[in-house]
């Protein structure tokens, strides 16, 4: 009941900037975690490796993500290009303005406790 109508509202907001969700899931993990390779990413995602690469060709064809060379041919690292990273922090501050919004009248104990709960729930699930 609370997934759907988030996606919908954070994909409108992300529109904004010519993002969507998927996309913008990948720039926040390369911004906060440097590179990463097509199979960590979508370890993070919980989602196919295709669904990924699909993702992924997208950014670069935006000019927000390059490939960088790997351990070895195969391995194909991919990372934020400069203009990935101001797009980053621009569409960051409209997501930081959608999560106030959002949670206005949630204390911050409260939202660490939904934090912790969600948490527990993810490791049940995961079990």
């Amino acid at each position: 009941m609370l997934y759907r109508p988030f996606e919908n509202r954070l994909n409108l907001e992300l529109g904004k900037h010519d993002l969507y969700r998927a996309q913008w899931s990948i720039l926040y993990y390369l911004f906060n975690n440097g590179s990463a390779t097509h199979v960590e990413i979508s370890n993070y995602l919980s989602v196919e490796k295709p669904t990924v690469t699909r993702t992924i060709t997208r950014l670069e064809q935006q000019g927000y993500v390059e490939h960088i060379p790997g351990k070895d041919r195969r391995e194909k690292r991919m990372q934020l290009t400069e203009l990935g990273k101001a797009k980053y922090l621009e569409v960051r501050v409209t997501v930081d303005q959608y999560e106030e919004e959002i949670l206005k009248g949630i204390s911050v104990e409260e939202q660490q406790e939904v934090i912790r709960i969600m948490n527990d729930i993810r490791k049940n699930i995961l079990k």
